[in-house]
């Protein structure tokens, strides 16, 4: 008996040596991105002036890379097996900015890890950015605080919330993060426009 148990704590010491474990490691999360738009909305006019996206403030449990879905009023959860490949206000200030770049609506676009100037600045506030339910069905919510700011006089041009809803066609991974991907592809699509209109409905001057 004596030396089965100390047969047993060699073999252990020499799992433990060369850094082998008898417990299975557990697979890694999937990383999961958001897909661009496949056909991306081009406009016709350049606002000569440069925008800086910056990346948006937000809060727990808004700041992290975790997939939430909030089944009921009180309560977030999050799918263990999958998370997005950066935090969220990340995620939604490279999408923002792809869009821009896309639609050719600035003379640059540029984000806040940028050291040059810009007349014009995005800031935002991310409140919501999860799968909810509604109505016995599921729904991806994105809610975008933003303020398009005029860097030279530091005054907030435009302001809007926005609130973007998404369905969801089943709970599994693929159909929740293309729920998010419509979603951040609409929110994206439609913020930009909203800042060219903006832009010429503003009685400020941009200076370059």
């Amino acid at each position: 008996m004596i030396r089965q148990l100390l047969n047993s704590v060699l073999l252990l010491s020499a799992f433990t040596i060369s850094g082998c474990t008898v417990f299975p490691l557990p697979e890694p999360p999937r990383i999961m991105d958001l897909a661009t738009d496949g056909d991306p909305t081009v406009l016709s006019k350049t606002h000569n002036a440069s925008l800086r996206v910056e990346t948006p403030l937000a809060s727990a449990p808004f700041d992290g890379s975790r997939i939430l879905i909030k089944p009921t009023p009180y309560e977030f959860q999050v799918i263990r097996e999958a998370r997005w490949r950066d935090t969220a206000p990340v995620m939604i200030r490279d999408h923002v900015i792809s869009h821009v770049r896309t639609s050719q609506a600035f003379r640059n676009a540029i984000v806040d890890t940028s050291p040059a100037n810009a007349e014009l600045t995005l800031v935002s506030e991310l409140t919501a950015f999860h799968v909810m339910h509604q109505n016995s069905e599921l729904q991806v919510l994105i809610q975008l605080h933003t303020e398009l700011v005029q860097n030279n006089q530091r005054e907030s041009i435009c302001v809007r919330n926005w609130s973007i809803t998404e369905p969801v066609n089943d709970s599994g991974h693929e159909s929740i993060v293309q729920g998010f991907s419509n979603a951040a592809n609409r929110l994206g699509h439609d913020l930009t426009r909203w800042m060219t209109g903006c832009m010429g409905q503003s009685r400020n001057t941009v200076h370059n």
